[in-house]
């Protein structure tokens, strides 16, 4: 009994065998600190104190995680596989900006703007909403509608997606060559989302520049740029 538990306390306090690594995987937006962060994790921590149980049940209250798992690995390191909550799109709000995901709920809050490959929404502003919350404005929850409808790379291209007024709105592309898309009325969605996905994808291969794209009519308008 004393030779067993002599080599457990070898295991659970030798210098060793503490955590001075975090392996994260299949993450796009969460970062290393982020979770360190939620998981309420102390680098250099005995490894086997370290109840993964607990930390993948801190991990599993965020709303941007998912799925999650988490598991050690000798001698030192943190395994994390984690499923995001994907943001659809960033939007102002009264205290900083919200990401939302194609629901319309509110998976994140900062006070300063990140960079992070999703369009922006602009001309609408999310008040009194914070991380849990559902976005109710029809105007918001019908472009979340038409960028969900976008394939990842298509919506990766956006910057911006502005509410010049409910019966116009317009898209942005960061592209090399920055376009206007002029997607409208909020109507035939599916339909303009894979126009937008066609467009963008010709965007590359086109040898003329192009000012603007207008999916107003049955059949798109591109105008070229002088």
């Amino acid at each position: 009994m004393i030779i067993i538990a002599a080599v457990i306390g070898i295991f659970v306090y030798i210098p060793f065998f503490t955590l001075q690594e975090i392996k994260l995987t299949g993450a796009a937006y969460l970062t290393r600190d982020d979770i360190i962060k939620i998981g309420n994790i102390y680098m250099g921590e005995p490894l086997f104190q370290l109840e993964t149980d607990e930390v993948t049940k801190r991990l599993q209250q965020d709303l941007r995680i998912e799925e999650v798992k988490v598991k050690r690995k000798l001698p030192f390191t943190l395994e994390v596989e984690v499923k995001e909550r994907k943001p659809l799109a960033t939007i102002a709000c009264d205290y900083g900006y919200l990401d939302l995901d194609y629901n319309g709920k509110v998976i994140d809050s900062y006070k300063e703007l990140k960079e992070m490959p999703i369009p922006m929404i602009t001309g609408a502003v999310a008040k009194d909403l914070y991380i849990g919350d559902d976005v109710t404005d029809e105007l918001v929850k019908k472009i979340l509608f038409f960028l969900q409808h976008l394939n990842e790379t298509s919506l990766n291209k956006l910057s911006e997606v502005a509410v010049i007024d409910a019966d116009y709105i317009v898209a942005y592309t960061n592209t090399a060559q920055a376009v206007q898309i002029r997607i409208g009325k909020l109507e035939r969605l599916e339909e303009k989302a894979r126009l937008t996905e066609d467009f963008l994808q010709d965007l590359e291969l086109n040898p003329h520049k192009v000012e603007y794209v207008d999916f107003n009519y049955t059949a798109p308008f591109i105008k070229l740029a002088q």
